[in-house]
């Protein structure tokens, strides 16, 4: 009898692909704005995807993607025993720890700050100041920095000359070039986490503050013991994120910023793939070292994940 009520208890795989249908139809309207993502990321994300065989192959453009013969992993070889590469390697990895240890923790100041803040216009100014540098171009902003960094004519310069000091090559001597990248990467791009954290913490249930006012809490205690609890499981995900592109260490910036005279430190995969692909025609092998970045990013985000969940945490699948 147990047997038998067990399996009445277990659903049926046609009910299940029914309720799903009702459910999918139930919200059709959402699913319809979901369709031009999912077109996007199939036309522009999985469709190129078969280019990474070119990694795998003795690429010929004359011959095409297709027809050009497998070389299994002697490309791979190739890149692994060039010195150049673990030069290139090791700068990603710096840069983008450098970029997580500085970029991360500062939205979520920002966005506990901003909170603190009761005058609502002021507010929402600061909210639009902070958010506008988000929308500028990094090409326009490697122009600025290009304008007031300058050792001859740039207001920064100027002023540190005028101080009796010397001039500081920001955007030419390496050991200031990475500092200057880093600092200009959070200027431009603190505010759009920083909103996030924000919307976050305006979805925190008052009664929770007002019952901590009663019990006597002030605001560094309201802080520590409500409001980051709270907007926590956003701190991870975006962590989680943030590390699962570790080896992006900014290819649009650096590519805008940097030239020869500071390749020893800036020189990162992305513009090394650059240079090979696009420049010298090795196609196969900048294939190869974009393939690595990849699998690399993956792991990563998946032992990010991991550790979240342990940790107690959603994460993000």
């Amino acid at each position: 009898m147990k047997g038998l009520s067990a399996k009445k208890k277990e659903p049926k795989k046609g009910g299940q692909s029914r309720n799903l249908g009702v459910y999918i139809w139930k919200h059709k309207y959402l699913y319809l704005m979901l369709v031009p993502a999912v077109v996007y990321y199939i036309i522009f994300c999985y469709v190129p995807m078969y280019g990474v065989s070119i990694a795998f192959k003795d690429f010929n453009p004359m011959l095409g993607i297709m027809k050009s013969p497998w070389i299994g992993f002697e490309v791979f070889e190739k890149l692994f025993s060039m010195d150049k590469f673990y030069s290139v390697f090791w700068n990603t990895i710096r840069i983008s720890i450098i970029r997580l240890i500085f970029g991360f923790p500062f939205p979520i100041i920002i966005a506990l700050l901003l909170n603190e803040l009761h005058h609502d216009k002021f507010k929402r100014v600061l909210q639009t100041a902070v958010y506008i540098p988000n929308f500028i171009s990094w090409v326009v902003v490697g122009g600025i920095l290009t304008s007031i960094l300058s050792m001859d004519s740039g207001i920064v310069n100027g002023i540190i000359t005028s101080l009796g000091f010397k001039p500081i090559g920001f955007l030419t001597d390496e050991k200031f070039f990475v500092p200057t990248m880093v600092v200009s990467m959070i200027w431009k791009t603190f505010g759009w986490n920083t909103i996030i954290y924000l919307a976050a913490i305006t979805g925190i249930d008052s009664q929770l503050y007002e019952a901590a006012t009663v019990d006597g809490a002030n605001r560094w205690q309201k802080l520590l013991h409500i409001t980051l609890p709270c907007i926590r499981s956003i701190i991870i995900v975006v962590l989680i994120t943030r590390i699962g592109s570790l080896m992006q260490a900014g290819f649009e910036q650096i590519f805008v910023l940097y030239h020869p005279g500071v390749y020893g430190t800036a020189d990162i995969i992305d513009t090394y793939v650059y240079r090979m692909g696009l420049q010298e025609g090795k196609f196969e092998l900048a294939t190869a070292v974009g393939l690595f970045k990849s699998v690399i990013n993956f792991c990563l985000l998946v032992a990010a994940n991991k550790i979240a969940r342990m940790a107690g945490e959603e994460g993000i699948y």
